[in-house]
């Protein structure tokens, strides 16, 4: 009688011929959440090894997002937004540690909301005051999928980065507020006399 094969070591038998891919047969829907026209939400609050364990639950069909808001267990609130994670930002935030494994870390992975839309409102500031060329190359870019900071430094093969050179949002609304006095200036007639 042979052992089975617990006691075998070293390669496996037989290698694969190609790589296990999540849902092959199954096609999601685009409206579902994770499908393409709702894609997920971006991993914040957490630590680098935290974000890596979520990426990979994502990239291989083990991700399941919260249907309705979680308690925190700090605050018992309901305001766990985040699938896996165990604290709200706030009490996160609060107590410097990670929103997944509770442990205290210096760097956490992602941005606050309230970073979030003040990055909005000088985005949209600066878009109220640019000329209606750059207006809409940047309303363009930002439909795309390209954040505001990529739309902001210079890209060699980006037209978008080619007509906002600027390096700050504050930095292009002061230049395209001095295009327009300088342009109020050169449509004076002159008298030739």
């Amino acid at each position: 009688m042979s052992s089975g094969g617990s006691n075998r070591r070293g390669p496996p038998k037989h290698q694969n011929k190609f790589a296990w891919k999540p849902n092959s047969g199954h096609t999601i829907n685009p409206t579902e959440v994770g499908g393409r026209l709702r894609p997920y939400s971006e991993v914040t609050g957490v630590c680098s090894r935290c974000k890596d364990q979520i990426e990979w639950k994502r990239r291989y069909g083990k991700y399941k997002p919260l249907a309705e808001p979680a308690k925190c267990q700090r605050c018992s609130k309901r305001n766990v937004r985040q699938a896996y994670h165990n604290l709200c930002a706030g009490c996160a935030k609060e107590h410097k540690v990670c929103a997944k494994c509770s442990c205290r870390v210096d760097n956490i992975i992602g941005r606050d909301v309230s970073e979030v839309e003040a990055e909005q409102k000088a985005l949209e500031e600066a878009i109220k005051n640019a000329r209606e060329r750059d207006r809409r190359t940047l309303l363009r870019a930002m439909n795309k999928g390209n954040s505001s900071s990529a739309v902001t430094q210079s890209n060699d093969d980006s037209k978008a980065g080619d007509l906002f050179t600027a390096s700050s949002l504050e930095e292009y609304a002061e230049f395209s507020r001095d295009d327009e006095d300088d342009n109020s200036e050169e449509d004076e007639p002159q008298v030739v006399g």
